[in-house]
C-alpha cells in the first residue's frame, strides 16, 4: 500500500455507534506526494466528533479516528509539498482548500470541492488509507484524525502559523472559533449598533458572541440552559443572558422597543428543525437567522411560520466554517488573539490526556466545558 511504513502510535478510535472512544495502537502511513506528517501538540474536542458517536453524521463504515481540530509540528515532508518545512508550526483546517476548484476560485474556500470526500477516509493524494487499527483501515474524521499524537495529512488541510502561539490555543482556530466568529462577521454580517441573539454558547457560540462584540453590536443576548455558560458569556461580552428562547422573548422585545434582534445565530450542540421558528420569533423584520449548529443528516423536518417568514421579510442562512477562507482567517484570528482582541485562553475550560477523551466528552455533554482540549506530551510521542 502506498505511503505505508512501520510507524506505530496510538489514537482514539470509534468502532461502532454509541460506543466509547477506544485509545489503542494504530499504524500510520508515511506521507506521499502532497502530504506531510505531523507531531500533534493539541487537539480540540468539538461537538461534531460526538455526532459520529450518535450517528447524526453518518459514516460509510467503522472504525473511525476522531478529531478534526488540532495544532502541531511538521516532522516529515512528502514530494511536491510547497510552502511547508520540517519544524513548521501548523493548524489543521477541517475543510481542505485546493485553491483551484470553482468554489475556491470564487473566494469560498470553505466550500472547496475536496470537502465532498471528507467522510470517505480516502486520502486526497492517492485514494488510499493512511491509518490502520487491528489490521483494518481506519477513516479519519475530516481526513485528519487529530486524536492521535501523529498524523499524515494532505497539504491542503495545513495552515502554517507563528511559532509563538500556544498550541492549545492554535488548535481551536481549525474549526470552532472561525465557525462561530464567522457566523457573526461573515454570515450574519453583524453591523455596528445592531442587536444580536446567540442561542447556545459553547465553544462555537462563544466565538460567535466575540465576533458580534467585535463587529460593534449594541446588545448581545446569550441564551443557554446551563448557568455556567451564561456566566461565562458575560465575561466574553454578552449584555444580557437567558436560560431559554421562551424566557428571552419578552425581555428582548422590551430592550429593542419591539424590533427584536437584528441577527439571530443558532449555535446549539445539536440542531433540530423545531428550533428554527422560535429563533425566527427572536429575529426582527428583515432580520437574518443564521443556522450554524449541525443537525442529523437524515432530518428533513423544519418548523417555521411561512406566512411570517415572507410577510416580515426574514431570512434564514446556513453556515459552514463561518464562511471563512482558512488561509486568511486562521492567521487573522491568531493575530487578533496576540493583540488581545480575541479571548481564546478563557475558552479552554480544561485540558485532558488522550486517555481521558471520554471524560472530556462527558464534561461537554454535562455543560461543564466551553471547550476541552487534548494536550499531548513527551509521554505520547
Amino acid at each position: 500500500m502506498k505511503g505505508w511504513s512501520d510507524v506505530k502510535t496510538k489514537g482514539a478510535i470509534l468502532w461502532g455507534l454509541n460506543e466509547q472512544w477506544s485509545v489503542e495502537e494504530i499504524e500510520l502511513g508515511d506521507p506521499v506526494a502532497g502530504e506531510v506528517q505531523l507531531r500533534m501538540e493539541a487537539a480540540g474536542m468539538c461537538h461534531s466528533d460526538h455526532h459520529l458517536v450518535t450517528g447524526a453524521t453518518p459514516m460509510p463504515s467503522f472504525p473511525v479516528m476522531g478529531g478534526h481540530e488540532g495544532a502541531g509540528v511538521v516532522t516529515k515532508i512528502g514530494p511536491g509539498v510547497e510552502d511547508l518545512e520540517v519544524g513548521d508550526h501548523v493548524v489543521l483546517s477541517f475543510i481542505p482548500a485546493c485553491g483551484k476548484c470553482p468554489s475556491c476560485s470564487a473566494g469560498h474556500q470553505n466550500l472547496c470541492d475536496l470537502g465532498a470526500g471528507l467522510l470517505s477516509g480516502l486520502a486526497i493524494s492517492d485514494g488510499t488509507y493512511r491509518i490502520q487499527a487491528r489490521g483494518e483501515n481506519v477513516i479519519p474524521m475530516c481526513l485528519l484524525g487529530t486524536f492521535s499524537p501523529y498524523m499524515t495529512v494532505h497539504q491542503s488541510s495545513v495552515v502554517k502559523i507563528d511559532k509563538d502561539i500556544p498550541f492549545e490555543v492554535a488548535a481551536l482556530v481549525g474549526c470552532g472559533v472561525p465557525t462561530g466568529w464567522g457566523s457573526a462577521t461573515n454570515i450574519a454580517e453583524v453591523k455596528a449598533g445592531e442587536s444580536v441573539a446567540i442561542i447556545g454558547v459553547g465553544g462555537v457560540g462563544m466565538s460567535a458572541l466575540q465576533g458580534a462584540v467585535a463587529s460593534g453590536a449594541r446588545e448581545v443576548f446569550a441564551i443557554d440552559p446551563v448557568a455556567f455558560k451564561r456566566d461565562q458569556a458575560v465575561k466574553f461580552g454578552a449584555t444580557h443572558v437567558f436560560a431559554s428562547v421562551a424566557e428571552a422573548i419578552e425581555p428582548i422585545m422590551n430592550l429593542t422597543q419591539g424590533r427584536m434582534a437584528d441577527k439571530t445565530i443558532i449555535t446549539v450542540g445539536e440542531m433540530k428543525g423545531e428550533y428554527v421558528d422560535p429563533a425566527l420569533t427572536l429575529t426582527s423584520k428583515a432580520g437574518r437567522c443564521v443556522v450554524t449548529a449541525m443537525g442529523n443528516m437524515g432530518d428533513m423536518d423544519v418548523k417555521l411560520n411561512l406566512f411570517l417568514l415572507s410577510m416580515l421579510q426574514k431570512e434564514v442562512r446556513g453556515n459552514v466554517f463561518g464562511g471563512c477562507s482558512a488561509r486568511v482567517e486562521i492567521p487573522n484570528l491568531l493575530a487578533l488573539y496576540k493583540s488581545g482582541q480575541l479571548n481564546l485562553d478563557d475558552m479552554i475550560t480544561r485540558t485532558y490526556s488522550l486517555e481521558e477523551v471520554n471524560d472530556g466528552y462527558r464534561d461537554m455533554l454535562d455543560g461543564k466545558n466551553i471547550r476541552g482540549v487534548v494536550r499531548y506530551t513527551e509521554a505520547d510521542w
